[in-house]
C-alpha cells in the first residue's frame, strides 16, 4: 500500500482475514488453523491522512507497517507520557515524538498513530473497541487526550475520525449474497479456503496434493502449487501484504510459496507426522506448524529454518494460534489441554487445563486478554490470557464443539457443534445470546464477518448459512455446492464469501 503525505483526506485499503479454519474427512476432528486468526490485526487504512510537519513537509511513498495496531496496543489512556526534549524526575532526557499523520482502521475500530521518534518512524494504535454509535466522541477523545499528549494538536481531526468510526458502525446491513463463480480445478475433495488481507486472491487446499491460487474477481486460477507428496491440509497467507503462502501437508512437511511467482522459498521439515495446523505471526517473520506428533515448531521465513520445537503435550496439536501481539502462542491438543507459549523464550507459561476432551479449536481475543478453547466435551472455556485462570464456561451444545471464534472487538463468541447448532456468547456476561439452527448436519466452521453482526457457517448439509448475530435469525441460505462444506470464510470488507466442499469444488459469492 503506497501513499503520500498531504493535507486532507485519502481512503486507502488494507486487510485483515477471519480466522479460517480446516476439517478432516478422515477422522479427525475438526483441526483448524486460526488467524489469525486469526487472528489477524492489518485493517483497511481508511487515510484521512493529515501532514503536520507544516508545507515544507518533503513529500515521499510511505506504508504503514503492517504490525502498527500491535505495536503498541492501548485502550484510551493507557499510553504512556512524552513530552519531548524536557529532563524528566530522574534528570534524563525524554525522547522527542512529532506526529506524521493518523490512520483509520474500521476492523476492529482504532486509530493508528504514525509518528517519529529521534528520527525514526514508529507507529503505534489506539483500539476504541468499546466504540458505540451513541459515544460522546469528544468525551471519548478528551479521555484518551489524557495519554496520548501525540493528538493534543490534532484533537478536531481526531475527533472527526471517531465520528467516522461511528458512522461505519452504524450503517445498516441488509446484503444479499449470490452466486458468482464455481471454480472446479482440484480433482479431489477440497480441505480448507482463505483470502489474503486485501480479498483480491484466494487460496484453496486440496486432498489432490495441490493448493492453488486464485483471482477473486474473474475466478482465474492464477497458478498451482505443486510439490507436497500428500493432501495440503493447512494452508494461510502472510501478514499483510499476501505475498507469501505456507501450506501444511500430510506428508509431514511445510512449504513457503511466492504467490506471484508460485516458486517454493522453503520446504520445512522436521515433524515425524503430519501437519494439521499452521500460522504466521503478525511481523510474518516466523511461520509455527502443529502436528500430529504432539509438537509445534516455529521456523524462521527468511532463513527458512526451524528456530525452536515446543514440545510437552501428551497428545496430537490441532490447533494453535499467535496472539496480535505476537510474543504469545497458543497449542490446542488432544491431551485435552492447551498451552500458552512465550515465544521469545519458547517456554510454556500457562498449561490451562479443565476440559474433559480433546480439543477442537483455540483462539487469543484481539486485545490480547482472553482465549477462548472449543473441546469434544461439548463446551466452550474463556480464560485469562495472562494468568492462564480459567473465567467461565459455556454450555448449551448437546454434541461436540467443533469450532470456535471471536468477533474482532473480542465482545462475542461464537461456536459451532456437531449438534448441527452454533451459539453466540457475550465475553462480557458469558450469557449466550443467540442459537443459530437450522443446518441438517454438523456445523464445522464458524466466522464473524468483520463488522461483528452476522456469522457464516458451513455444514455438513451441504449449505452454508448468514446469520444475524444478534437474534440468531437465519438471513440466508447459500445452496449449491453437492457434498459436505468444509471451509467458508468472509473477505475483509464482508461483501464476498468463499465456500470450499467435498465436491472438490469452491464457490463465490458476492
Amino acid at each position: 500500500m503506497n501513499s503520500q503525505e498531504r493535507t486532507g483526506s485519502r481512503e486507502e485499503n488494507g486487510a485483515l482475514l477471519p480466522p479460517a479454519a480446516t476439517r478432516s474427512l478422515t477422522g479427525l476432528r475438526s483441526p483448524r488453523q486460526p488467524c489469525r486468526c486469526q487472528k489477524p490485526g492489518w485493517g483497511p487504512w481508511r487515510g484521512l491522512e493529515r501532514t503536520l510537519n507544516g508545507p515544507r513537509a518533503e513529500r515521499r511513498s510511505a506504508a504503514p507497517p503492517w504490525w502498527a495496531p500491535a505495536a503498541g496496543r492501548m485502550r484510551a489512556g493507557a499510553v504512556g507520557r512524552c513530552h519531548g526534549r524536557r529532563p524528566d524526575a530522574r534528570g534524563r532526557r525524554r525522547r522527542r515524538m512529532r506526529l506524521r499523520r493518523l490512520l483509520l482502521r474500521y476492523y476492529p475500530p482504532g486509530i493508528i498513530l504514525e509518528y517519529v521518534q529521534d528520527s525514526e518512524p514508529k507507529t503505534r494504535s489506539i483500539d476504541l473497541l468499546d466504540l458505540r454509535p451513541d459515544t460522546d466522541a469528544i468525551a471519548l477523545v478528551d479521555e484518551i487526550q489524557k495519554g496520548e499528549p501525540l493528538i493534543t494538536s490534532c484533537k478536531e481531526q481526531v475527533i472527526h475520525l471517531v465520528r467516522r468510526l461511528q458512522e461505519k458502525l452504524g450503517e445498516k446491513e441488509d446484503h444479499k449474497f449470490y452466486l458468482s463463480k464455481v471454480l472446479r480445478a482440484h480433482i479431489l475433495p477440497l480441505t480448507n479456503v482463505a483470502f489474503n488481507k486485501s480479498g483480491s486472491r484466494f487460496i484453496t487446499g486440496s486432498y489432490d496434493r495441490t493448493c492453488k491460487v486464485w483471482d477473486t474477481a474473474s475466478g482465474e486460477e492464477l497458478r498451482t502449487l505443486e510439490g507436497h507428496g500428500n493432501v495440503v491440509y493447512a494452508i494461510a497467507f502472510n501478514n499483510p501484504y499476501g505475498d507469501k503462502i505456507a501450506t501444511g501437508s500430510f506428508d509431514k512437511t511445510c512449504k513457503l510459496w511466492s504467490t506471484e511467482t508460485g516458486k517454493c522459498y522453503h520446504t520445512f521439515r522436521g515433524h515425524s507426522a503430519e501437519i494439521v495446523c499452521l500460522s504466521f505471526n503478525l511481523q510474518s517473520t516466523l511461520v509455527a506448524t502443529g502436528s500430529l506428533d504432539t509438537t509445534a515448531k516455529l521456523w524462521d521465513v527468511e532463513k527458512g529454518e526451524e528456530i525452536v520445537t515446543l514440545s510437552g503435550h501428551s497428545a496430537e496439536i490441532i490447533a494453535l494460534s499467535f496472539n496480535t501481539t505476537g510474543d504469545r502462542i497458543i497449542t490446542g491438543s488432544f491431551d485435552h489441554t492447551v498451552a500458552v507459549w512465550d515465544v521469545g523464550t519458547r517456554r510454556v507459561l500457562h498449561t490451562l487445563i479443565g476440559h474433559r476432551g480433546e480439543i477442537s479449536s483455540a483462539q487469543f481475543s484481539w486485545d490480547c486478554s482472553l482465549i477462548v478453547t472449543g473441546s469434544m466435551d461439548k463446551t466452550c472455556k474463556l480464560w485469562n490470557a495472562m494468568t492462564g485462570t480459567h473465567i467461565a464456561t459455556l454450555t448449551g451444545h448437546s454434541d461436540e464443539v467443533l469450532d470456535v471464534c471471536f468477533d474482532y472487538a473480542g465482545q462475542r463468541i461464537a461456536t459451532a457443534s456437531a449438534d448441527g447448532s452454533a451459539r453466540v456468547y457475550d465475553a462480557r456476561t458469558k450469557k449466550c445470546i443467540a442459537k443459530l439452527e437450522g443446518h441438517g448436519g454438523e456445523i464445522s466452521k464458524v466466522c464473524f464477518n468483520p463488522k461483528g453482526n452476522r456469522i457464516l457457517t458451513a455444514s455438513s448439509d451441504k449449505t452454508a448459512r448468514l446469520w444475524d448475530a444478534a437474534t440468531g435469525q437465519c438471513l440466508q441460505i447459500l445452496e449449491g455446492h453437492t457434498d459436505e462444506i468444509f471451509s467458508c470464510a468472509f473477505n475483509y470488507k464482508g461483501d464476498i464469501i468463499i465456500t470450499g466442499s467435498k465436491d472438490n469444488s469452491c464457490r463465490i459469492w458476492h
